[in-house]
């Protein structure tokens, strides 16, 4: 089984001898064997690259991803495994003092980025910011580096990825703000 899977601690993540793990990745294998297939592989790839590569049967499996109508159409989804909060990556100390979506829509210069076509962009829509506040990247690096540098003020996403991804990157001047409401 050929598995797809994004640098996402701790969803996923390569380990410094380049073993793939996290808890995606356990409950993949996991069904691989369930299934009996003979052979786990794991494939790093970006998140725009997921649901094409999958329709494209480059593999058979990706890592979680939110259910969306839109999605529906391309692939079948499993029962969901994650029930998970969304969180704002901002400046350490969060200066700006954004509480949640609805702080950043009340402050006009306020900007958010967001990865292109995660679920997180409606989100935000949803809450009031306004489009011309919203700015897409194809990576969470990219936004990060982008929040860290101040083109964007927020970095919206799965608050648990955030953790993980601050985890690996202690000294980035960046901070977590949970549960944005």
């Amino acid at each position: 089984m050929k598995f797809a899977f994004l640098e996402e601690p701790p969803f996923c993540f390569a380990g410094a001898s380049g073993e793939v793990s996290g808890c995606d990745v356990e409950l993949a294998r996991r069904l691989g064997d369930m299934l009996g297939l003979a052979s786990f592989k794991p494939i790093e790839a970006e998140f725009a690259e997921l649901l094409p590569g999958l329709v494209e049967g480059r593999w058979t499996m990706t890592t979680g991803l939110f259910v969306s109508e839109e999605r529906r159409q391309l692939v079948d989804f499993t029962r969901p495994i994650w029930a998970l909060q969304d969180g704002l990556l901002v400046a350490k100390h969060n200066p700006r003092g954004f509480r949640g979506y609805q702080s950043i829509a009340e402050d006009r210069t306020a900007l958010i980025g967001v990865i292109t076509d995660q679920v997180q962009h409606l989100t935000a829509l949803h809450n009031g910011i306004a489009p011309e506040q919203v700015r897409t990247f194809a990576t969470q690096a990219d936004v990060a580096d982008a929040v860290a540098s101040g083109a964007v003020h927020a970095y919206a996403s799965v608050a648990m990825a955030h953790r993980g991804y601050l985890a690996q990157r202690p000294d980035m001047p960046l901070g977590l703000r949970g549960s944005p409401g």
